[in-house]
């Protein structure tokens, strides 16, 4: 069984050595590709194993207390528990669509503009699927219309 000083995506996918780019080195070649997809798979890993807990956690320690203080208090944690289990789920479905983008040679192109998002960007970020420009216009066009 590897532990997490062995294999560090297995506790976080962001424990990751960062890629270092060869000099002339093409913009999103296969080595580059593989890193990303790596990152992706290993947060994709690691959220599914949170579901999997989550599952198990509430099948478990799913009790029918006769207070209804207690049962409120359990109902609410369910609760919240669910909620956070909602947004994993649909940074899963971002995950999963990052990675046909890597398949389609799609990843690392900002959908707005075309240009490179950058290799840092999507390290901090690996969904991320607009370059900095793009995607700060955008938070300024949201934030004036609301």
């Amino acid at each position: 069984m590897a532990t997490a000083q062995e294999d560090p995506n297995k506790t976080n996918p962001y424990a990751f050595k960062p890629y270092q780019p060869v000099e002339g080195e093409e913009y999103m070649n296969p080595a580059q590709l593989e890193h990303f997809r790596k990152i992706l798979r290993g947060w994709k890993s690691q959220l599914m194993e949170e579901v999997d807990r989550t599952l198990h956690h509430m099948q478990n320690d799913a009790a029918n207390f006769p207070d209804p203080t207690d049962r409120a208090t359990q109902e609410s944690e369910f609760s919240l528990e669910l909620r956070t289990r909602d947004r994993e789920r649909k940074l899963i479905k971002k995950i999963d669509e990052a990675l046909e983008r890597i398949e389609t040679a799609d990843y690392g192109f900002c959908e707005t503009c075309g240009v490179e998002i950058g290799l840092r960007r999507l390290e901090a970020r690996p969904t991320a699927t607009q370059c900095i420009d793009c995607k700060t216009l955008d938070e300024l066009r949201e934030k004036q219309m609301g």
